[in-house]
């Protein structure tokens, strides 16, 4: 089968430094956070406004690729689970999706949140979100 290459379209920065500082949830206390673009990418942006919600597709770069089950939430009392059906950074192909809000808009730069990923986390891309009454 094909690989692929992936390039990033930005970074995040952030007040969470380590991996074990973040929490596995937004809505668990996450902080607001920068997706700084670069530059090439910027166009990208245009009409987007404050108050978006958008979801941000992160590539977790220090997750551990070979994982395929976890215990769920990390708590040992739940039961060995497929990656697939979980939220665990640790997968073969480490992408996120995080539902933020667009908070401010700068040259090259969004302010965003609330966010877990973690300061330096590559962005691949950015999508708006889509409403079911949208279909």
């Amino acid at each position: 089968m094909k690989t692929f290459s992936i390039e990033p379209i930005g970074v995040i920065r952030s007040e969470i430094k380590n991996r074990e500082d973040a929490p596995l949830f937004y809505t668990e206390g996450a902080p607001n956070a920068f997706l700084e673009m670069i530059p090439a990418y910027t166009d990208g942006l245009d009409r987007m406004q404050v108050g978006d919600e958008i979801i941000v597709i992160t590539w977790f770069h220090r997750a551990r690729r070979e994982v395929l089950k976890v215990h769920p939430r990390g708590d040992v009392s739940n039961p060995l689970t497929g990656v697939f059906s979980t939220r665990s950074p640790d997968r073969p192909n480490p992408l996120a999706l995080h539902r933020v809000k667009v908070l401010e808009i700068n040259p090259g730069r969004l302010h965003i949140g609330p966010i877990e990923a973690i300061d330096g986390t590559p962005v691949i891309d950015i999508k708006p979100v889509v409403e079911s009454k949208d279909y």
